[in-house]
């Protein structure tokens, strides 16, 4: 049985990737310059922003599914936070605006979030 609460994380996972999805993909260089990023490549931001919404989307069709999607979608989700805090941590090693510090620290939240609970199941 897969519990309330993570079915809640999930919404709420859907919620935030939206939140940057959108204006990430109609608006690359505004957003990221707001957020102290000078040079944008809106090719690559646009990537992202299409990883946020599958992934975002995914997680809102998928809150009512069964264990077996449930696993698979933690497990994705534990791939993908993984290698964003890492990525964003080789990154920042050499500098750059405080809010990749925020955007790691938001992936590595989530990160030890889908860790506990696939380690429930």
């Amino acid at each position: 049985m897969i519990s309330d609460k993570l079915r809640f994380w999930f919404v709420v996972h859907f919620v935030v990737d939206m939140l940057f999805a959108v204006p990430l993909f109609i608006a690359p260089v505004w957003l990221l310059g707001v957020f102290g990023w000078h040079v944008v490549d809106p090719l690559t931001s646009r990537l992202v922003a299409a990883a946020l919404f599958g992934i975002g989307v995914e997680s809102f069709l998928g809150r009512n599914a069964g264990h077996e999607t449930f696993r698979g979608m933690l497990n994705l989700k534990l791939v993908w936070s993984a290698f964003a805090v890492a990525g964003i941590g080789i990154s920042m090693a050499g500098g750059g605006p405080v809010m990749g510090w925020v955007v790691m620290g938001i992936f590595a939240a989530f990160f030890c979030l889908w860790a506990y609970y696939r380690l429930q199941m």
